[in-house]
């Protein structure tokens, strides 16, 4: 059974609508447009819909970052930190508050340093 044949039988249509069912596919194969595709720019709004986020962005209402509160006690860990690596005879060089709540570098000998400070989160009550 040819192809025309098994269209006009799966299809019940006549032999001219089978050729040109397959005169169709042959464009669509090619890549070319034909009559029942989408105009261009219909085929443009269309793209914009199809990878919509179902779930919905949280409304900013202005640009400004969000203010962090200082936290005095890493600020004060670092600074103690710092003070004992400053007073310790291990050979010390470069050292600095690289983040005043947060991080020191410093260097011993050839090598560069760095101690960063992280606070754990509390565990959530159950």
């Amino acid at each position: 059974m040819t192809q025309k044949q098994r269209i006009m039988y799966n299809l019940k249509c006549t032999e001219e609508e089978a050729e040109e069912i397959l005169a169709m596919d042959k464009e669509i194969d090619k890549g070319n447009r034909v009559y029942f595709d989408m105009s261009k720019e219909e085929e443009k709004e269309a793209k914009k819909f199809i990878n919509v986020d179902t779930k919905k962005k949280p409304i900013i209402f202005d640009n400004k970052p969000r203010e962090r509160k200082p936290n005095e006690e890493k600020g004060f860990l670092i600074t103690s930190l710092n003070d004992f690596l400053e007073n310790a005879d291990i050979g010390i060089e470069n050292l600095k508050i690289t983040n005043k709540e947060r991080q020191i570098a410093f260097s011993v000998g050839d090598n560069d340093y760095e101690l960063t400070l992280v606070q754990k989160r509390k565990p959530k009550a159950k």
